[in-house]
């Protein structure tokens, strides 16, 4: 999935003629980042938003596993919002709302809900796009969440990451330098950097739960006292 590029490796078929994308690693990830996510969605209500949606299918796949939550999909490209869009026509999943265009390249970024601009949020989710965006795009994530994240919500980062300006694998250093010789502004992030944002938006430093192929679901809660 992506937000500020065409996303590295996200598709390898043709779109279906309804629009639908097909990407390779929801196959992989999806019931893995589920298993990291789904302890908090399903008890929960209220409004989730999906930055950076990419096919849909994430969206579309989880959002019947938490029937109280409604689930904001978005995204920056066309293609995307096509195919999430065509997702959601043929999954028919009730809670699973059309695709809303939103740049988190724009520091002020916003979104809208049921006609309710910025509602507070019960969770957000990110997956695969802060590798494959400029560093604003981090930045204003996290700035995102410390606005729109009610009382108890989450933040939830899916990806390969940093930690202590260390790679977690070789494979995740050779990953990190192909990205960056595809566009600089590109690269795996570290934990540090995103704990800070985190501090400096109201949330609390990342729970860390492990993945399959080095990557990792950080989870952001907003901190007592805030909201």
């Amino acid at each position: 999935t992506g937000i500020a590029t065409g996303a590295v490796g996200l598709i390898t078929e043709p779109a279906q003629a309804d629009g639908r994308l097909d990407a390779p690693a929801f196959h992989r990830n999806h019931e893995p980042i589920w298993s990291a996510v789904g302890g908090f969605l399903a008890t929960q209500s209220g409004d989730l938003l999906e930055i950076g949606s990419g096919t849909g299918q994430h969206a579309a796949a989880f959002a019947p596993r938490a029937p109280g939550i409604t689930w904001w999909p978005s995204d920056i490209y066309d293609s995307h919002l096509k195919s999430i869009a065509a997702w959601r026509t043929y999954s028919g999943v009730a809670n699973l709302r059309p695709p809303q265009r939103i740049d988190l390249s724009d520091p002020d970024w916003s979104w809208t809900g049921d006609g309710d601009r910025n509602a507070l949020l019960t969770a957000m989710l990110c997956i695969n796009v802060l590798h494959i965006s400029p560093w604003r795009v981090s930045k204003n994530l996290f700035a995102g969440a410390g606005r729109f994240l009610r009382k108890h919500g989450r933040l939830f980062v899916y990806g390969p990451f940093r930690r202590d300006g260390a790679h977690t694998s070789p494979s995740n250093a050779a990953f990190d330098a192909s990205l960056r010789a595809e566009n600089p502004e590109w690269g795996v992030r570290d934990l540090s950097d995103l704990n800070g944002f985190a501090k400096s938006a109201g949330l609390t430093e990342a729970e860390i739960s492990r993945m399959p192929a080095n990557n990792l679901v950080l989870a952001f809660a907003r901190a007592l006292g805030q909201n």
